[in-house]
């Protein structure tokens, strides 16, 4: 959980995903066409990646992938995402994040 902590204090975004998951590619597209640089953990790819999406389910994103922080908070995931994109509430999360400019 320590390490899950750290990993989302250092950047305003950060994506916890799967190489090979479609939702978890529709939502770091989402973010990158908004111009937003994400740090982004592909699970299946790093050392105790399983460990960390362990937590991550601890923490109540569920599924675990993809699961959303801005500014050290945890938003959710694809579903959580896109309704703050519908409601028009996720591109003002974003800028109060420092993660967006415009």
């Amino acid at each position: 959980m320590e390490r899950v902590t750290k990993m989302v204090s250092e950047r305003p975004v950060v994506i916890f995903s799967k190489s090979s998951c479609c939702m978890s590619h529709t939502i770091k597209t989402l973010f990158c066409d908004f111009g937003v640089n994400p740090a982004v953990y592909e699970l299946d790819e790093i050392p105790r990646g399983r460990d960390i999406e362990q937590a991550l389910l601890r923490l109540g994103s569920s599924p675990s992938v993809p699961t959303v922080f801005i500014a050290g908070e945890l938003v959710g995931g694809a579903n959580q995402v896109m309704s703050l994109h519908l409601n028009r509430s996720l591109i003002p999360m974003l800028k109060k994040a420092g993660a967006l400019w415009v």
